[in-house]
């Protein structure tokens, strides 16, 4: 059986990565692929307490930078080996929120987190797993604050990653940035700017071109 391909969507917040994935999502679906949406940090029992610790717990304002960058490598190693792996080994596609990529740039940059540590704990929690494509959703800061207060927050809950002020996310967009440009292969960059549509269909085209003859509109 061929393996599944693994596709990621990277931004900061307010970038619009759930709506693209699930129009990815659907778009795949139409071709008769079989399609697995998950998130980061979560996807499994044990990263969704992890998930609920790193953004809601109302014990995490001490929490510190070193610490984050664990908890978030803990709940990727085990959702590496709980889900990712096994679905991709059957021939699924994975298109995940958030992977690895976010631990270089928001710990590793915004976090200034020494970067080899980074990528070395980085590598430990994923093993051979890499993403086949990454999509990052590029977004001005101000556009991406307005976004994110016009967001409907569920049962008052206050994400404390969407608490930091606007040169840390300055330094994560750049970091992005400069890791695309590293990483020209696998990363390609999206105008977030622009109208769902047209973002959706940016993201089409390229999928099309990267795996091409593989997905059939």
């Amino acid at each position: 059986m061929q393996r599944g391909l693994f596709i990621t969507f990277e931004g900061s917040e307010g970038c619009g990565k759930s709506t693209q994935i699930r129009q990815l999502a659907s778009r795949l679906d139409r071709t008769g692929a079989s399609v697995l949406i998950t998130r980061e940090p979560g996807g499994t029992p044990i990263g969704e307490e992890i998930r609920h610790l790193l953004q809601f717990s109302k014990v995490n304002a001490a929490m510190k930078p070193e610490t984050e960058l664990l908890l978030f490598a803990a709940s990727r190693a085990q959702i590496v080996r709980e889900l990712i792996e096994p679905v991709l080994a059957a021939g699924t596609t994975v298109i995940a929120d958030r992977f690895m990529d976010s631990t270089t740039v928001y710990q590793g940059v915004a976090r200034k987190i020494d970067p080899a540590a980074v990528s070395m704990i980085n590598n430990f929690a994923v093993g051979d797993c890499r993403p086949d494509l990454t999509f990052v959703l590029d977004l001005d800061g101000a556009i991406a604050r307005e976004r994110m207060s016009l967001r409907e927050v569920p049962h008052g809950q206050v994400d404390r990653m969407e608490q930091e002020p606007p040169e840390f996310y300055e330094n994560v967009r750049n970091g992005y940035l400069r890791l695309a440009g590293e990483n020209p292969d696998r990363i390609f960059v999206v105008d977030a700017e622009e109208s769902i549509e047209q973002v959706s269909e940016t993201i089409w085209q390229h999928v099309q071109k990267k795996f091409h003859g593989i997905f059939n509109d």
